[in-house]
């Protein structure tokens, strides 16, 4: 039985070994001492999941006990054992943090069904602790890697704004690194503690969606067969990251709208009002004041969103970041596979040279890609992808005076070269490519590529 570690104290030597057996032949690991200073001293040395804790003993009292377990062992649940003139007391005590009281003479059901539910609860908060672990970003500061003054401009405003609680609208192309500095921001805030939420807003249609970000309740809907609590209520006292909030359909805009402004809302089929506290950032590659000139877009919502504006430059606007971004990835790949590449002042030029449609995420495609297909240890132009060995790929290159070729066309061919790439395959186009099936098909009909 997981959790199954159990303390008896008590001390009056028949209860507390008739109560030890019996726990231990309905499957608990049972260990029985006398008195409080004796409990004290095994727990030092030994796990525990639950203690059963008498009351009133002889050399320290069960309070006493209960607040030095609290102290020393906080994961460790009380459950106190007492005689009917001391209910008062432990009623105080589960005010001190016990889980709960048994009045002796008490049966095994009665105690095993106690332990259960402690157990249960103890459970529930370490699978929370693990969850709100999971959904916390440590402080990525050292990935974040740049030294143009434009980057340096950036971290200076991230600082600023982690400071505060306004809500961000984090403006640029796809894959200039919008979702991490979201993550700095949350991560060097007050809300660093509590968790942060992501939430796709391209990739799922508007009824999935709404049932994302505010839940639904049982019946709700076709298939909706038990209560779901929406990433609001999961994010409570932390962040909420909308990434790509231009793609939020226009039903949504109103239900996103009132939660900024009242902090409350009601999940999908519910009548029950429900309080939030979340931070709200959000990230978009779309122009949405001209969204918003085409009623695509509310106008209200978008000044909510837009308390504060962090605008990130696309890679080809700050050239002097792309040697040294080259640089760790081919050491975060070379920690990965085990490899020991590195690139020549040649492929740095011509990765410095490139225009980067595609962003720092294209970047990264590219040096996971070399970095597994070289069979030399150091990367040379051969290596690199055509793309950026063709003379078009180098016309941003500061050395070379050729023809600007529109970012427009460059990012036409890299659709076209990522779609061609896997058959034809949009989905899995779409992901290498780090935007939603959405943004890829919306890009598909304005390019006229259908």
């Amino acid at each position: 039985m997981a959790g199954n570690r159990l303390l008896i104290v008590d001390d009056d030597d028949g209860f507390r070994g008739a109560l030890a057996s019996a726990m231990t032949g309905r499957g608990f690991d049972a260990t029985p001492v006398p008195s409080g200073s004796a409990a004290l001293a095994w727990l030092a040395s030994h796990e525990c999941d639950v203690v059963l804790l008498d009351l009133k003993m002889p050399d320290m009292s069960g309070v006493e006990v209960l607040d030095a377990i609290r102290d020393r062992h906080p994961h460790v649940e009380v459950i106190l054992l007492t005689g009917h003139g001391t209910i008062d007391t432990a009623i105080a005590a589960i005010r001190r943090g016990a889980f709960d009281f048994l009045t002796k003479p008490c049966s095994p059901d009665e105690v095993e069904i106690t332990l259960m539910k402690a157990i249960e609860r103890r459970a529930l908060i370490e699978r929370t602790r693990v969850l709100q672990q999971a959904l916390t970003p440590p402080d990525l500061g050292d990935t974040f890697i740049g030294r143009s003054s434009q980057f340096q401009e950036i971290l200076r405003l991230i600082d600023r704004v982690a400071r505060v609680d306004s809500s961000v609208l984090i403006l640029g192309e796809t894959g200039v690194g919008k979702e991490l500095v979201a993550k700095l921001i949350h991560s060097r805030g007050t809300r660093c503690h509590h968790p942060f939420v992501v939430v796709d807003c391209s990739n799922l249609h508007e009824e999935l969606l709404q049932s994302e970000l505010f839940g639904h309740e049982k019946g709700a809907y076709t298939g909706a067969v038990s209560l779901k609590h929406g990433l609001f209520e999961v994010a409570d006292k932390g962040t909420v990251f909308l990434d790509e909030v231009g793609d939020v359909p226009p039903a949504l805009q109103a239900r996103l709208l009132r939660v900024l402004e009242t902090g409350t809302f009601r999940r999908l089929g519910g009548t029950a009002e429900i309080a939030v506290n979340v931070r709200v950032l959000a990230a978009t590659n779309r122009k949405l004041p001209e969204m918003v000139a085409q009623g695509h877009f509310r106008e209200d919502l978008y000044y909510r969103l837009n308390t504060i504006r962090v605008d990130v430059p696309p890679l080809r606007e700050r050239p002097d970041d792309i040697a040294c971004l080259a640089a760790h990835f081919v050491a975060r790949f070379n920690r990965r596979f085990g490899q020991d590449r590195r690139l020549s002042p040649e492929a740095i030029e011509l990765l410095a040279g490139y225009s980067w449609p595609g962003n720092i995420r294209q970047l990264i495609n590219v040096i996971e890609q070399v970095v597994v297909l070289a069979e030399e240890d150091t990367i040379t132009p051969a290596h690199l992808p055509p793309m950026l060995r063709a003379p078009a790929a180098r016309a941003l290159h500061r050395s070379q005076p050729s023809p600007i070729v529109p970012l427009r066309d460059v990012e036409r061919q890299y659709i076209e070269f990522a779609i061609r790439q896997f058959g034809g395959h949009r989905a899995n186009a779409a992901r290498a490519l780090g935007i939603g099936e959405r943004t890829l098909y919306r890009k598909l009909n304005e390019f006229e590529l259908e």
